[in-house]
C-alpha cells in the first residue's frame, strides 16, 4: 500500500501499516521515510495525535505516551 495519503488515511490502519513496515522492511523510521518518499516527522506527529509515540528501540509505535 502506497503511503503518501498516510495524511488522510484512517490512523489505526496507518499504525498497524507502518509497524509492519517497520517490522518487516525497515532499520528505522527514517529509512521507512526516506524510501517511500514521505515526511517522517509529519508522519510521526499525526500518530501522536491520534495517541501512539515512537520506540526506536523496539522501531514500532506504541500506544501511550
Amino acid at each position: 500500500m502506497d503511503l503518501s495519503g498516510f495524511a488522510t488515511m484512517d490512523v489505526h490502519l496507518l499504525y498497524s501499516l507502518i509497524n509492519t513496515r517497520l517490522r518487516n522492511e525497515y532499520a528505522d523510521l527514517q529509512d521507512l521515510a526516506k524510501s517511500q518518499g514521505i515526511d517522517g516527522e509529519a508522519l510521526q506527529q499525526r500518530l501522536v495525535k491520534a495517541g501512539y509515540h515512537y520506540d526506536g528501540t523496539l522501531n514500532q509505535f506504541r500506544a501511550g505516551g
